[in-house]
């Protein structure tokens, strides 16, 4: 389940917990309640707020982040738990010790996910992009050559017109865009605490004044989804911060993105992409994309063994393959843990006669294949990208 995002928006009120529910009242009488299980994030909006204690300790055991915003709706600071995770030691000490080629190489997956999903972006309201995807395969380790800067001079002239200006003070647009990134960073820094990193020591953010570097990091790829919602709230007239407005931005959290192994909410996405990160430090390097090819010659003499045959082939299509050639079904894997994942459900439906072989390739070597059809050569393709807007 997707938690939802509770905001406290008015002045002067109490928060406390009461029987596994956050109690808000005002003035010594309770206005609302919201069971905490829940709870995806507590965004504290209005001025002159109080809370008790017992309600920290209670998001925390929860792990629910307790944003507080400061004036135009920009998160100031988080309270996050000590320990949130079982392996959360081990994961630290990974974290600290990652070395910086390390570093540089998530963060390019970082870089090139966000202008893949900035191009999505633009094409998702009707303008062109096809200069961004260009732009993301030319994203080297650490993106020394700065395109992420390079992409942001052609996405908000493009995305916003040629005089918006990106200022976190600045009301209208920028109000928007600030509650909607609040929206984004409760949600990513939730996921970080589960996967057990510390959000301070990001892959590439490093102000000593930012507590949530790594945070800042992992958001980027999901920024241009708030500026879709942006956009579309603008065109139908929505330029302040209203409490509708508020209630589409919290929205973005459950809207379904594509990714290499399937369609899946956003919230999920950021939890996958937290725990990836977390393992890449584990292991000292980047998690490994994978290509499982399904190659089998399975008798169909009978009637028997021609419906055991189209049944198997039939649940390769229900696992997420594609037919590459007869008897031959591929599909992409998001690191060694899913493939292995698949093999075993693949071994249980293996019909009893006949041959099976399972392979797996990386996504380079995938690249690498060389096809002809019609005696034409295809082009090399290319594995799906890290996150792609829908």
């Amino acid at each position: 389940m997707i938690g939802r995002v509770v905001e406290i928006a008015e002045d002067r009120r109490h928060l406390s917990v009461h029987r596994g529910f956050l109690v808000v009242s005002a003035e010594s009488t309770e206005i609302g309640r919201v069971a905490l299980d829940t709870i995806g994030a507590l965004i504290a909006n209005g001025h002159g707020m109080t809370f008790s204690n017992n309600l920290l300790t209670a998001l925390t055991e929860r792990n629910i982040p307790f944003v507080f915003c400061g004036p135009n709706h920009s998160p100031k600071a988080i309270i996050w738990p000590v320990e949130t995770h079982h392996t959360q030691s081990k994961r630290m000490r990974a974290q600290i010790g990652a070395s910086e080629p390390l570093r540089k190489r998530l963060w390019q997956g970082m870089v090139r996910a966000k202008i893949n999903n900035q191009g999505a972006a633009l094409q998702a309201v009707g303008h062109p992009s096809n200069d961004f995807m260009a732009m993301a395969r030319r994203v080297r380790s650490g993106d020394p050559d700065n395109l992420e800067a390079q992409a942001a001079q052609r996405y908000w002239p493009r995305l916003m017109g040629d005089r918006f200006r990106r200022d976190n003070a600045a009301p209208g647009a920028n109000g928007l865009l600030n509650y909607g990134y609040a929206i984004l960073r409760s949600a990513v820094a939730r996921s970080v605490m589960a996967a057990g990193l510390h959000p301070t020591l990001g892959m590439h953010h490093a102000n000593q004044n930012n507590p949530m570097c790594l945070v800042d990091d992992l958001m980027e790829p999901f920024r241009p989804v708030a500026d879709v919602a942006v956009v579309r709230l603008i065109r139908d007239g929505v330029e302040d911060v209203t409490g509708n407005a508020k209630h589409i931005l919290a929205s973005i959290l459950t809207l379904d993105m594509a990714t290499a192994s399937g369609t899946t909410p956003l919230a999920t996405c950021a939890h996958r992409l937290a725990i990836s990160v977390a393992q890449s430090y584990e292991i000292g390097k980047p998690k490994l994309d994978l290509w499982i090819f399904v190659m089998f010659d399975l008798p169909v003499a009978t009637r028997e063994e021609r419906g055991r045959a189209t049944r198997f082939r039939h649940y390769l299509l229900d696992e997420g393959f594609q037919m590459s050639q007869f008897s031959i079904y591929l599909r992409f894997c998001a690191g060694k843990e899913q493939v292995e994942a698949l093999s075993r459900r693949i071994e249980k439906a293996v019909p009893p006669k006949g041959s099976v072989h399972l392979i797996s390739i990386t996504d380079k070597q995938y690249e690498n294949i060389v096809r002809f059809r019609s005696k034409e050569k295809e082009p090399p393709r290319k594995n799906p990208g890290q996150l792609a807007l829908f």
